[in-house]
């Protein structure tokens, strides 16, 4: 009987050294840039709830061959960073290594260095940056920068002569920027006239906490066709990188209490999508807003963020966050959510209350 205990309680250890418990979601610390999303967000964000999908392989392959490579550099997206550097970026980060902040957390993030074609977002020649800052660090300065017209990021290393600095930021305390719903967050205003085709975005957040410095590679496609072709939505930067920009509505205000929504699509895949509305006050302030979208194609919103949803069929109806609502006139605020079924550009409609 002895000899039996005994070998029931070393099945019970053996057990509990081999059960491997994945999480679902990235601990709530640090922070990352959301849109246009850095690399390892990009591949949390759009497959972190189905990351054993095989349909990544062909459908995502960077990301594919970044979550075989190291699945924590996915979980822990907001965990990019190096400390005690003391501003020597280009000292510490070699040439090759930029995206991996030079093979951080001991060489966690090191696929984010690959070469290929990695799925990029659509933007315009002038949008905002946003960088997300779940522990409410703030930063001593931020940095943007783009690559230089004819680098290609498919089949190119990433190195520091590539870079041309956009915009940058000093000493921003986390009570200047904008609520999120973890954290706060911060749109950087970027323009790059006259800018076609595939480029990347590198971007350096040193935050205030300590010497702590972030560094994040976002694939961006300038005038691709993904969102609405017909209606692009505009973000000209403002002159208070600490302020949310402001988009002039796409048509005329109807009065006090107004407002337009504009449809931007993110990204999309097989039986999903992403995209982003932008939701802009009329000619008077506003204190709430309600956004209502439908599909004509069975799509259906799934998940929704800075924003709530209720859904019927095809037809979603988004109501604003408690920190989002009130918007000055003209001023303008951005909800994103996740999709189901093939993209497609729903009708919309703004309401809002004075």
């Amino acid at each position: 009987m002895r000899l039996v205990r005994l070998l029931a309680a070393a099945l019970i250890a053996l057990a509990a050294v081999i059960v491997v418990v994945l999480p679902s979601s990235p601990a709530a610390a640090h922070g990352s840039v959301i849109n246009p999303a850095s690399r390892n967000y990009g591949c949390w964000e759009r497959w972190g709830s189905r990351f054993q999908a095989p349909e990544m392989a062909t459908e995502d392959p960077m990301c594919w061959q970044a979550w075989q490579a190291n699945p924590n550099a996915m979980w822990n997206w907001n965990g990019l960073y190096r400390e005690n550097l003391g501003g020597n970026h280009q000292g510490n980060v070699p040439d090759g290594q930029l995206c991996s902040g030079g093979r951080a957390e001991g060489g966690r993030y090191n696929a984010m260095d690959t070469v290929g074609n990695w799925r990029p977002t659509n933007v315009g020649t002038s949008f905002s940056l946003r960088l997300q800052d779940q522990a409410s660090h703030g930063a001593d300065y931020i940095r943007v920068y783009v690559t230089r017209a004819g680098y290609d990021p498919t089949t190119q290393p990433l190195r520091w002569s590539d870079l041309t600095l956009v915009n940058q930021i000093g000493n921003t305390p986390a009570s200047q920027w904008q609520p999120a719903p973890q954290g706060v967050q911060i749109d950087i205003p970027v323009s790059v006239p006259g800018r076609t085709g595939r480029a990347m975005f590198y971007t350096i957040w040193q935050a205030s906490h300590m010497d702590q410095s972030y560094y994040f590679c976002s694939d961006v496609n300038f005038g691709g066709s993904g969102g609405n072709p017909t209606n692009p939505p505009t973000n000209p930067p403002t002159n208070q990188p600490t302020n949310p920009p402001t988009t002039p509505p796409t048509t005329p205000p109807a009065g006090p209490g107004s407002c337009t929504a504009t449809y931007s699509q993110v990204g999309s895949w097989s039986g999903g999508f992403q995209a982003d509305v932008r939701v802009t006050a009329g000619t008077a302030a506003i204190r709430s807003w309600t956004v209502t979208l439908t599909f004509g194609g069975g799509q259906q919103v799934a998940q929704v963020w800075n924003a709530s949803a209720t859904t019927s069929g095809s037809t979603a109806t988004v109501r604003n966050a408690a920190y989002n609502g009130a918007l000055n006139a003209g001023a303008s605020t951005t909800f994103g959510f996740l999709g189901s079924g093939t993209s497609g550009t729903p009708t919309l409609s703004c309401t809002a209350t004075t």
